[in-house]
Formats: C-alpha cells, structure tokens, sequence
C-alpha cells in the first residue's frame, strides 16, 4: 500500500485536507484515531467516521510482529511480517540521546553488496510507502522514536517515490525533524536530482567503503558507476542545499578497505568537505571471507583521520550478539520456516 492511495480512500469517504491530516498524523505517530481534544465525532464526517474501524484493522495488518531479539547494546532487532508474508528487518537503534529506528525498504536488495547477507538473495520485492512508516508505527508501540534511518534491508534509492512518500509524511505529520531522517543510498544519481525538490529534505547517507573506484565496484557490483570523487562531489552539492553533513559509511574490512592507502584517499577526498566518516567494523556473515578489524586497529584507524582533520566517528553495528548484520535475522527466519514446511507430511486417508 501506497501512503497516496491511502490519501485518495480517505478523500473517497468525504475527508478533506484536515481530516486527512488529523487520520495520518495520529495514525503515523501510534496514536488512537480518537486521541486529542476535539471529539472524533465533532470533526469528521459520519461516512469516514464508519469507516475508520475497518481501515485501522488495514493499516494494522500491513506489518506484524514474528520475533523480537534483544541485544547486549540495549539494540532491539525485529523481524517484521508484511501482509504477504514477506519477512523484513527493522532495528530499535542503542538508547541515545535521541531514539531511533533503522528501517527497510525492500525485500532483498539488487545491489549485490558482496559483504551483505541481504545482497544474497537479490531483489525479491518493493516496499510500499504505507509499509515503510508502518514498521515505524509498530515501533512506536514499544518505544518512542524520534530518528529514522532508511539502512535496513533495501537499497532505497531503487525504490525512490515510495521512499520520498514515506519521509514526506513522516516529516509533516509524523513528527519526526527533517534532519532526523537519514536517505542511506549506494549513490543513484536520481536521488540528488530529487532530494532537494522534496517539502521535506532528509539528511543524506552515502555508503562509501573504498576510495579506489576499482575495489568499490568489487565490492559493490551492481552500484551505478560513480566514482567516489563524483560521488562526494554530488554529496556535497546537497550537504551546501541542505544545510547537513553528509554521512559517508564505511564498513571496515580487514585487509580489504582498512589500510593506509584508504586513510590517504579519504583525506584527499573529504578534507574541507561538510561531511562525517562513520567508521563501522564489520560484522561477520557465516558463509562469507570478510572479517572485521581488531578493536584496536579500528580505533588507531579512526584517531588517524581524525588527526588529519576528518570528522569520524567509529561506529558499532546494532545488535552483533543476535545476528545483527543486515539481513541475517530474516534469512534465519527463513529457513525455519522452509524446515517447518517440510516436517509437515501429508497423510494419505485409508481406504475403506
């Protein structure tokens, strides 16, 4: 479901644009639709009012809870069902000064990301708008959230309208800062072209991981073929429009991306620039080669940038004792359910 074609039902059933607020802002924020001062029954009309019950049980269903795994950072990952029966990640991001959740956009991912579990798979399906902020409604259940970031399974870039729909909403009536809301992104073009001309402009997350533009497509195959130079250079391009630092990611792989070639292209590249370096250690993937640095060697590495006049940050991946990369948690979920499936044997009815 599309947040749009939710627009238009409500418009069908009589709302105008302050009754079509007031249904998405309570709904968007996990509030009951009767919340508030104003009586419901004072401010909507009666056919949208005998309607309400039925959409509200809709919206309920677009995602559900099948399995919460807490971890030792105080991280919560969720394994989140759509009304398919398509299987998505969500996290409830370490308490912080500001509480956050990581959400996804897609089921799968075709970017192919050779460290990511989720890149396995390929594409399976998009996410529509309405999915995407409901994984932040059901969040909101369990605990307040005033930060999302689109980081989950997905590359959100390839299913831009229904992502910009979701931080649209979730930047009007959802009550969540423009700032607040992070567009993580492998570097599609498309998304500088159409970042800037939202009502609601989010800070941007670029996943950088190599300044060798050779190692970069190693790592990333199917990534549009940008060079990190034009990469950073479209990046700060919207970081000067919209007033926020770019964020680039780097997952850091031992012996891959973590050596002192990368510290000098890091600092050739964002040296000057309105950016941070979030320095993330790997986190292992049974199955596949790479494997994280020593804590040690991750935070000389950071210290060494840093000294160099490069904002970084060193960053920990949510959740590392409970499958916390990207992906893992759902192709465990997966995989009982296939085993489940197949223990079930049909039995033949006797024959009289």
């Amino acid at each position: 479901m599309r947040v749009e074609s939710l627009r238009q039902r409500l418009r069908s059933l009589g709302a105008n644009p302050r009754h079509e607020h007031r249904v998405l802002r309570l709904w968007s924020q996990a509030l009951p639709q009767d919340h508030g001062s104003r009586p419901i029954e004072n401010f909507l009309p009666t056919t949208l009012r005998t309607a309400l019950p039925a959409l509200e049980r809709e919206l309920a269903g677009l995602v559900t809870l099948v399995s919460e795994h807490p971890g030792e950072d105080g991280s919560h990952r969720l394994v989140v069902a759509l009304a398919d029966g398509q299987l998505v990640e969500s996290v409830l991001l370490p308490p912080g000064r500001t509480p956050a959740l990581c959400v996804s956009t897609q089921v799968g991912c075709a970017v192919g990301c050779v460290f990511c579990m989720t890149g396995t798979t390929g594409l399976i399906r998009q996410l529509g708008s309405a999915e995407i902020v409901a994984q932040v409604v059901l969040a909101r259940t369990r605990q307040p959230v005033k930060r999302v970031v689109f980081m989950g399974m997905g590359e959100p870039a390839h299913n831009l309208d229904n992502v910009l729909e979701a931080i649209d909403l979730l930047g009007t009536a959802g009550n969540i800062g423009h700032k607040n809301l992070v567009f993580s992104t492998v570097g599609d073009p498309r998304v500088f072209e159409a970042l800037p001309l939202g009502r609601v402009k989010p800070a941007l997350a670029l996943s950088l991981h190599s300044t060798r533009a050779d190692l970069r497509a190693e790592l990333l195959p199917r990534a549009p073929r940008i060079s990190p130079q034009e990469l950073v250079e479209a990046g700060e391009s919207y970081a000067r429009a919209s007033g926020y630092p770019i964020q680039y990611q780097w997952t850091l792989l031992a012996g891959v991306n973590d050596g002192e070639e990368e510290v000098e292209g890091l600092v050739r590249l964002l040296h000057g620039k309105h950016a941070i370096l979030n320095l993330i250690p790997y986190n292992t993937v049974e199955g596949l080669p790479y494997k994280r640095p020593g804590p040690e060697q991750a935070v000389a590495l950071a210290r060494r940038l840093h000294q160099r006049g490069i904002l970084t940050k060193l960053r920990q991946s949510a959740g590392q004792d409970v499958d916390g990369g990207c992906g893992q948690l759902r192709a465990r979920a997966v995989q009982d359910r296939s085993a489940q499936e197949r223990r079930v044997i049909p039995v033949r009815p006797v024959q009289g």
